[in-house]
């Protein structure tokens, strides 16, 4: 066998990975997909020229229609990173396809959506992943970790600290599902994954601090959340939608013997030490492609990893609809001005 066989047996031993949709999140699962040494099958998108420009970028092919990414046989993996209103019918046709699915956040911008969405998947059997990245970011799991294993005593106090550099666009914010859904979801995921308790309240306040146009969409930009847990622990969680100095991403657990913190790293470890001042010198990664990259990298290998040992997905659906059930619960809480049960 020449070498060309050589290598056509060892592609075909690879798993093959469809991604539905071709802008920046979906360029980043294709990075992913390869540095975890997999195969990208194609790319599809309702946007041909966009899905035939990412898929050039990567060397692959682009699917004429969702139905043949779907049928391919050479496909194994179905990548949803398409608009979050396609979300939960794209997850219903790849299990119904046969394949395991990897879906970015949210899984519907409705809970009762993505409940209907669970029922029709429930007896295929399928392995399916949600994109909660984040807790594939060391230093997040290292705090994760340090409560699990009563490295701070008792956990009391769970603080996350998440602003955006800058607003996005107000088109890309009218169908984003506001800021609970969008955004501080991340937020939500991250308190499940680190408190030892599921939360049973939430109380949210909100304001239109940063821009008038997210206002006027009957959205706000800066939200601070609390929730509390049954047995008294609490969760605050501070959003905006502007930081003049960068992505600014922090955690810190408070215990009976301590705390661990995350803070947010620098993009150099540069310092300047004069006998005027002490500088950091280096500012935060600019968003969250910068800060994340690892954290993604680290998500498609581990679930890579999980479908060769047969061994089940690390973000279940049942993650990803709890993390929703207390985004609709602060939306509730928002709007009353009242404590909500979730």
């Amino acid at each position: 066998m020449g070498m060309a066989g050589v290598f056509k047996l060892w592609e075909e031993l690879l798993t093959g990975v469809a991604i539905m949709g071709a802008g920046r999140i979906a360029q980043v699962h294709a990075r992913g997909v390869r540095l975890a040494g997999q195969r990208l099958e194609g790319i599809f998108d309702l946007r041909k020229d966009a899905a035939e420009r990412l898929a050039a970028e990567f060397g692959t092919r682009s699917f004429e229609s969702a139905e043949e990414a779907l049928s391919s046989a050479l496909v194994e993996v179905v990548c949803i990173a398409t608009s979050t209103d396609t979300h939960a019918d794209y997850i219903v046709a790849a299990a119904k396809a046969g394949k395991a699915i990897f879906c970015e956040k949210p899984i519907d911008l409705s809970v009762s959506r993505a409940v209907d969405c669970q029922r029709r998947i429930q007896t295929t059997g399928c392995f399916l992943q949600l994109g909660f990245n984040r807790r594939f970011d060391p230093t997040f799991s290292k705090v994760a970790n340090a409560v699990r294993t009563g490295k701070i005593g008792r956990i009391e106090n769970l603080t996350i600290t998440s602003r955006d550099p800058a607003p996005a666009s107000i088109e890309y914010y009218k169908v984003s599902g506001g800021i609970f859904k969008d955004m501080t979801i991340h937020d939500f995921d991250m308190a499940r994954y680190i408190l030892p308790e599921e939360p049973k309240e939430v109380f949210a306040i909100g304001s239109v601090l940063v821009s008038k146009e997210i206002g006027a969409i009957g959205d706000v930009d800066s939200t601070t959340v609390l929730l509390r847990t049954p047995s008294g622990i609490q969760c605050q969680i501070i959003n905006s939608r502007h930081c003049v100095y960068g992505f600014d991403q922090r955690i810190e657990a408070f215990g009976s013997e301590g705390a661990i913190i995350a803070e947010n790293p620098r993009l150099d470890e540069v310092r300047l030490y004069t006998k005027e001042a002490t500088a950091a010198g280096s500012r935060l990664p600019d968003f969250f492609l910068e800060r994340y990259t690892d954290s993604y990298n680290r998500e498609w290998k581990d679930l890579f990893g999980r479908l060769a040992g047969g061994r089940p997905p690390a973000v279940t659906f049942d993650d990803g609809l709890k993390a929703l059930q207390i985004a609709e619960a602060a939306n509730e809480s928002l709007e009353s001005g009242t404590i909500v049960q979730i």
